[in-house]
């Protein structure tokens, strides 16, 4: 009798059982994150403001191009995140409510930040020259931007004509002027010379009006950082000639307004 053959296990004949179900579970799968993809829905009105409020801030969907300050732009650098993070800290961020509202203006909500800074600091800076006694010869003014409060007052008080000379007897309200700005150290305080548009013909010390408007704006500033103590490093000083009037020149009482020196004291939103 002859051997019986083994039957062979059949080569090729199509895949693996357990293959079609695990092709059943993978279409299972899809079908489920369809389903899920199908009933998700994206507020695309909410996803616009979001991003036409952070473009119109900081300028980074649109390739940048907007600065905070007037440093330099974002897109050209890092250099002012330390600003960004001063100005945030400084000024509080806008709340959930506000970012928000169809209504929120970055630029309009910031001006608002400067005008409440400015005008708490003019009622601060008048109120010290009433009790230091010296509101009836110096004037205090915003700034119409409001970035800075100042007190001036007339070249007259403090110098003699063609002078950079501090007067003795004027020394006494310097110092009491001294006294308000001290309690703003921190924040940049500008010392401006200012002059009417006569020009000097008899001045052996002073070629112009720009010379001796500068040597007048130093002199103030030598007195509050050598008498006064104040640092200099947020004290600067500078003349501006007859370039910058605030009455007519035409008229005597005009230039006598012109011939001033102004103590500008920046509020410290931005710096």
């Amino acid at each position: 009798m002859g051997k019986r053959k083994k039957k062979s296990d059949g080569g090729g004949g199509g895949s693996p059982a357990w293959m079609a179900t695990f092709s059943d579970l993978m279409n299972l799968l899809l079908c489920f994150f369809v389903l899920l993809f199908s009933m998700s829905s994206v507020d695309a009105e909410k996803y616009a403001q979001v991003v036409a409020s952070l473009s119109n801030t900081f300028s980074m969907f649109d390739g940048g191009g907007s600065s905070v300050g007037e440093g330099q732009l974002i897109s050209s650098g890092a250099s002012q995140l330390n600003e960004l993070d001063s100005y945030t800290y400084n000024t509080g961020k806008p709340t959930e409510e506000d970012v928000d509202s169809d209504n929120f203006d970055p630029e309009e909500y910031l001006e608002e930040i400067n005008k409440e800074a400015a005008e708490q600091l003019y009622e601060e800076v008048t109120q010290m020259t009433e009790t230091e006694g010296i509101d009836d010869v110096v004037d205090v003014m915003i700034d119409s931007k409001y970035q800075y409060v100042k007190i001036y007052l007339s070249g007259a008080v403090l110098f003699d004509s063609a002078k950079a000379d501090i007067k003795e007897d004027s020394k006494k309200v310097l110092d009491k002027i001294g006294n308000i700005l001290k309690n703003y150290e921190d924040h940049l305080i500008k010392i401006e010379g200012h002059t009417d548009n006569i020009p000097l013909l008899n001045s052996t010390l002073y070629k112009d009006n720009m010379q001796l408007s500068s040597a007048r704006a130093y002199s103030v500033w030598s007195y509050m950082t050598d008498v006064k103590s104040m640092d200099p490093v947020t004290l600067e000083a500078s003349g501006r000639s007859e370039y910058e009037p605030i009455a007519d020149n035409t008229t005597e009482s005009g230039r006598a307004k012109n011939r001033r020196v102004e103590f500008k004291i920046y509020n410290d939103i931005i710096k």
